[in-house]
């Protein structure tokens, strides 16, 4: 029978109870993904997010071309082409989970 998990969306009120959702995750030993990296850093499982400063530096292109005279409306929307898996390692032995092929593959690993 499959393990049951847990997604937590991205979301204000989220980031600011993060620490009693990862609580609660741990306490009912369900494995958690993330939309944030510091939901991670608190001691959640993993993130899976878009790289935030490829996204800014994006964003400053777009300035630029605004600000030299294009219209915002002829710019094309894009989509994140950079995401980071992050895993904390303490987290997964806690909650009895291997997960030796995901590690090979995360951007970063917090033990």
């Amino acid at each position: 029978m499959p393990r049951p998990g847990l997604i937590v969306a991205s979301s204000t009120t989220a980031l600011v109870n993060r620490n009693l959702i990862i609580e609660l995750a741990m306490r009912h030993k369900l494995p958690a993904v993330y939309a944030q990296r510091e939901f991670v850093v608190a001691g959640g499982l993993m993130s899976y997010a878009a790289d935030f400063n490829v996204q800014f530096r994006n964003a400053a292109g777009y300035v630029d071309r605004i600000l030299k005279g294009a219209k915002p409306a002829d710019l094309p929307v894009q989509a994140p082409t950079k995401y980071n898996l992050v895993i904390n390692l303490k987290t997964a032995n806690a909650l009895g989970l291997a997960i030796p092929q995901l590690l090979i593959r995360a951007d970063e690993v917090i033990e």
